[in-house]
């Protein structure tokens, strides 16, 4: 008995020096576990802790057998009485959703919370989930592996010029009004720099997500812009949705990435959720900024 109570005090002890919330924690490896959000369930999937999933966020598409598991409610409202049905040992959610963790504290299920939406934080993220679910060497495993094939990406790059992006991930759908764009300290602006490129928006001052006007594209006049809104859902739907959207910008013939025929519509799963997929993200961006042989 005495054993068990060191091994259990050991277990909250890890937690608490990753920097994770864990309230009403239950001892031992947890074996029914319940993400809360896209980036959590992939992190989970990654670590090769997909047989103990028993539910995820309604988001959640990856991989694909997530589709069949029971969902517990959206990223940012999930639904406390759903988890609780699904029996958890271990909730893993984010920091902003609420008092989520809190919540589940009183029905006496443990939670850990992870924060979200910068680089640093999808390596902190991988980190306090393998230590939450006893699998702290496989956490390290797999930030070494993403940190080198970053850095894979990076080196690519590196020889080649630096031209100006911009990223657009807001608009009136079927316009260019309200446009909203990455801006500095952003998780896709970290992206850019890995990639090759230089963010045009990259200005101290700036909101992560700046709402800029087409009178602030044109000052700026960026080599390269990547539009990824509007772009449907299926593959068929972006295809169809490809050229109509780069049509838009097409009105513009005074931009310089117009002129160059690098305005590119388009988009991938992979740019949203802030996960382990974000060498793919990080491939995916270096793509559309290296330059055209």
């Amino acid at each position: 008995m005495a054993a068990v109570a060191r091994a259990a005090a050991a277990v909250g002890l890890a937690v608490v020096v990753v920097a994770t919330v864990a309230r009403a924690q239950s001892p031992g490896t947890p074996l029914r576990i319940v993400s809360t959000s896209p980036s959590i369930t992939e992190t989970l999937f990654a670590l090769g802790l997909g047989d103990r999933v028993v539910g995820v966020s309604q988001y959640c598409r990856f991989p694909p057998e997530v589709l069949k598991l029971p969902k517990v409610g959206s990223f940012l409202h999930p639904d406390p009485e759903r988890i609780v049905a699904l029996r958890p040992d271990l909730v893993v959610v984010h920091r902003t959703a609420g008092d989520l963790a809190g919540r589940l504290s009183t029905m006496h299920v443990r939670a850990v919370e992870v924060d979200e939406g910068t680089m640093a934080s999808v390596f902190d993220a991988v980190r306090q989930i393998a230590v939450a679910a006893g699998v702290p060497a496989r956490g390290e495993a797999l930030v070494a592996d993403i940190q080198r094939r970053l850095d894979g990406v990076a080196r690519s790059a590196a020889a080649g010029p630096r031209p100006s992006v911009l990223f657009i991930i807001g608009r009136r759908p079927g316009t260019l009004a309200d446009l909203v764009a990455v801006g500095p300290h952003a998780y896709l602006d970290a992206l850019i720099g890995i990639a090759g490129g230089r963010n045009v928006l990259e200005t101290e001052g700036l909101p992560e997500y700046p709402r800029i006007s087409m009178e602030t594209v044109l000052r700026l006049d960026p080599d390269i812009i990547v539009d990824t809104v509007d772009m449907g859902d299926t593959k068929a739907e972006r295809l169809a949705r490809q050229t109509i959207n780069q049509r838009l910008w097409a009105a513009y013939p005074g931009l310089r990435a117009v002129q160059s025929n690098r305005v590119y519509a388009d988009t991938a799963d992979a740019l949203v959720v802030p996960g382990p997929r974000i060498i793919d993200a990080a491939e995916w961006v270096a793509a559309h900024i290296r330059p055209r042989r």
